[in-house]
């Protein structure tokens, strides 16, 4: 008989989404002309046996988990794998949100544009990206095309109470009503690492977890394209991507 899966007692930590105006959207970097074939089925997964849980078994912390976990995939995939400490991990969701790691206190999860923010101009376990762009939810070229170009997304999800127990994240048989209803047991951060026509992959609690894309168009509720040079290791632009562009325009936002 299969294992039991019961994760009602693991910490969520993603705060209800801020849907900034000015995030630059995924859809006006891409070059159609130029875009490659993208696979029906994609996964960097196959470089790594161990995730870690970055202490998100404990704390909610899973807005920088995410984080942590596509530095590792990132650089696995250049054959130097990076594998940020529990302690870096806490350090930027105690400089993004308050939280006191000696006293527990202000452990309220974070908002995920916030982190992104701060991964940007601070870095997470001395690794910065460049930039980050908005993905259309629902769109599900745009999440298999942020995967396979940029080697990953980082999404959230409003996860309802029956996702605690399935071994593959779908929609319950009732619909999203109930104890399927997105947000009943909360919000949780993960990032996307493999996809297929059935299901993509994410990681979460320190493992691979499936869902599929009925239960990614119900319970998705923010999705995001990160350029990193993790990824891009100073090689040219993933081809299909407007880089230069993106990065202007993240110039005149800013201001720097």
């Amino acid at each position: 008989m299969a294992k039991q899966i019961d994760h009602s007692n693991m910490p969520l930590g993603k705060q209800t989404a801020r849907h900034d105006p000015r995030t630059l959207q995924f859809a006006n970097y891409i070059v159609a002309e130029a875009l490659p074939a993208v696979p029906q089925s994609y996964s960097w997964t196959n470089n790594i046996t161990k995730w870690g849980m970055m202490a998100n078994d404990r704390i909610g912390d899973c807005t920088c988990a995410a984080a942590g976990h596509l530095i590792m995939e990132w650089t696995a995939d250049n054959k130097a794998m990076v594998t940020p400490s529990t302690k870096d991990i806490i350090k930027a969701y105690s400089a993004v949100t308050g939280y006191d790691p000696k006293t527990g206190d202000n452990d309220n999860g974070a908002v995920e544009t916030d982190v992104l923010n701060y991964w940007r101009k601070a870095g997470i376990a001395s690794h910065k990206i460049m930039a980050y762009a908005g993905l259309e939810p629902h769109n599900h070229n745009h999440i298999q095309e942020a995967v396979y170009l940029l080697g990953g997304c980082y999404i959230g999800l409003s996860l309802p109470i029956s996702a605690q127990t399935q071994k593959i994240w779908s929609v319950p048989p009732g619909g999203a009503t109930g104890k399927g209803a997105p947000g009943s047991w909360g919000g949780h951060a993960v990032p996307v690492v493999a996809y297929d026509q059935r299901q993509l992959t994410v990681i979460t609690w320190g493992a691979l977890k499936k869902m599929t894309w009925e239960f990614w168009d119900t319970y998705c509720d923010e999705a995001y394209g990160i350029i990193s040079t993790d990824f891009v290791n100073g090689k040219k632009a993933p081809s299909g991507f407007d880089l230069a562009a993106l990065q202007q325009d993240l110039k005149q936002l800013v201001g720097k």
